[in-house]
């Protein structure tokens, strides 16, 4: 089913997520450094917004999108990221259980990173194998949001396992093809967003650093 976006409950309603994120004073000096790059400024928030915000969000529902995000946050370990998409998924129609599960859910998923294994001869020595991981509260999240979070979980912690098994089980479980190109855009993109966030978050707080 196909979900149309009410846009008055959209989460791009901050007028710059990156900003909110990062925890810099809006005109403040490091907000005035992103200037010099005007079109990286407004493509983060307009890749925000396409993601999030979507006129029509296709294959993904907004709200599994959200749900993804959260979850991601939190194996980010981004307290502030966490709190922003949380109050997006409860706009969107989330619930607090909901959040409280993808949470608990990133606590059980998070490992140090980046691990995996890799499968070139030099570096096979530099592997750090990954624990397996399968979503605890799967009755509660469902198989196709389930996947979705396992999935992002290798993306994000061990993306040198990736393997066609893994976009097996993303198939066997209800993703088509499209659905699951957005899911790879979606964890690509808070992989920038997080890290960017925090980069920005460490410079304002650097003594001696512009504010």
């Amino acid at each position: 089913m196909t979900h149309v976006l009410d846009h008055n409950r959209a989460p791009a309603g901050a007028a710059d997520v990156l900003r909110e994120l990062a925890g810099i004073p809006a005109g403040g000096a490091v907000d005035t450094l992103r200037d010099l790059r005007p079109s990286a400024r407004e493509n983060a928030q307009l890749a925000y917004r396409l993601l999030f915000a979507p006129d029509d969000d296709g294959e993904l529902p907004v709200l599994d999108r959200l749900a993804v995000a959260v979850f991601v946050a939190a194996l980010h370990r981004d307290e502030r990221s966490v709190s922003h998409y949380r109050r997006a998924l409860l706009a969107a129609g989330g619930s607090d259980a909901l959040a409280a599960t993808l949470t608990a859910e990133a606590g059980t998923a998070a490992v140090p990173g980046p691990a995996g294994t890799y499968r070139e001869p030099g570096l096979v020595a530099e592997s750090v194998p990954a624990a397996g991981y399968r979503v605890v509260a799967r009755e509660v999240l469902g198989e196709r949001l389930s996947v979705a979070l396992e999935h992002a979980r290798l993306l994000v912690l061990h993306p040198r396992d990736a393997r066609a098994d893994a976009l097996a089980r993303l198939v066997g479980a209800g993703w088509t093809a499209d659905a699951t190109v957005t899911l790879s855009q979606l964890v690509a993109f808070l992989a920038y967003q997080l890290r960017a966030a925090a980069g920005l978050s460490v410079l304002h707080a650097t003594p001696g650093a512009p504010r």
